[in-house]
């Protein structure tokens, strides 16, 4: 088993610049890329399904023998090169000189990577084919972030990223984010291929860090089994130990009142003051619904790293979420569950901390 693992932590970026003209058409540049990021996905998968499934377009005799292979490496291969260069080339061919090299190549990799791990389940009609939106994050290497640098007044790091200078806005961060940028610039951590993300006008850089797995003395004989509803976020037990992580009344309880108070502020949203279009009046509004995610959020994160301290303290190196997939399918046709009990987000919360104490999460 491996003792690091990549995380990936959110970080608001600036041009690093004075000049409004330069900033303008630097974003400008960025969101033509992701244009093009967004074009050339759906190609990716668009003609890596296709050379899967070439043998159905073939309506010809016994004798024609093929291979979605280089032709140079196999005998009936019928590709000028191997599956995962055909798909560079392609983009290559239709974009190069209006977007760097490196993303297209991070691009076709990460794309093909996704492709392949989930090929089995198209075949068996379990998913299908992804379909990329115009919001995609631009891949990178982390070859080419280069010179990490502390800015003048020590808050914050600027760096050059295809030659676009840019600083961080960390602002009162009460997370690692600085103190894992920190030991970045020091070679204490590694970057590895991450992404940009352009929302609402801001940049943020998705930044896929390689960290150290936290080391415990578990027993692998030891298993913790744990029950995710609505009733109790969380029911963990361990031999005859066993503990409620959350209620009801203090995790839906809070969010119906905030659902509620949103629903208020909505109805009153006609009557607010105006004032730069729409912006001024739909502000208490998405105030309100801001406070609902964030409070989700949180919680979800107490009950998660909750339920890992639990494990970790009776020394489980397994962790048996119990009928999970079950209760899925069930909220995927109960409106009130899909809307106000988050399993995925709860599950995908508690497989990372999972992995980073080092313990097997199962899924019953």
């Amino acid at each position: 088993m491996k003792n690091t693992m990549v995380v990936t932590r959110k970080i608001q970026l600036l041009i690093d610049s004075k000049d409004q003209e330069f900033i303008k058409q630097t974003k400008a540049q960025l969101y033509n890329w992701q244009w093009i990021c967004f074009r050339s996905a759906n190609m990716i998968m668009s003609h890596q399904f296709i050379q899967e499934q070439v043998k159905d377009f073939f309506y010809l005799t016994e004798e024609i023998k093929f291979k979605i292979a280089d032709q140079k490496k196999e005998e009936n291969g019928i590709l000028k090169s191997s599956r995962q260069n055909t798909t560079y080339r392609l983009l290559s061919n239709h974009f190069k000189g209006q977007v760097p090299t490196n993303i297209l190549s991070n691009l076709n990799n990460s794309l093909l990577s996704n492709f392949n791990k989930e090929k089995d389940a198209y075949w068996k009609g379990e998913k299908s084919l992804r379909n990329y939106k115009r919001n995609i994050p631009l891949p990178f290497g982390a070859e080419v972030l280069c010179g990490l640098s502390h800015t003048a007044d020590n808050r914050d790091f600027s760096f050059k990223l295809f030659q676009i200078p840019f600083k961080t806005y960390l602002g009162r961060d009460r997370s690692d984010k600085k103190m894992m940028l920190e030991r970045i610039k020091s070679g204490a951590l590694k970057l590895r291929a991450s992404h940009l993300q352009l929302d609402g006008g801001k940049v943020y850089l998705l930044a896929a860090i390689e960290i150290e797995k936290e080391q415990h003395a578990l027993d692998a004989t030891i298993i913790a089994e744990a029950s995710l509803s609505i009733e109790h976020p969380v029911i963990v037990k361990v031999g005859s130990l066993e503990q409620a992580i959350g209620s009801k009344e203090e995790f839906l309880h809070r969010r119906l009142a905030i659902q509620a108070a949103i629903q208020r502020v909505k109805k009153a949203v006609p009557y607010n003051r105006g004032g730069h279009g729409k912006k001024r009046k739909m502000k208490s509004l998405e105030d309100y619904q801001h406070l609902e995610k964030r409070y989700v959020e949180q919680k979800l994160h107490v009950y998660s790293r909750l339920l890992i301290d639990f494990c970790v303290k009776n020394h489980a190196a397994t962790l048996l979420l119990v009928n999970q997939l079950e209760k899925e399918e069930i909220a995927k046709d109960d409106q009130f569950l899909l809307k106000n009990w988050s399993y995925y987000s709860l599950k995908e919360k508690i497989t990372y901390k999972a992995a980073k104490a080092g313990i097997q999460l199962i899924l019953e």
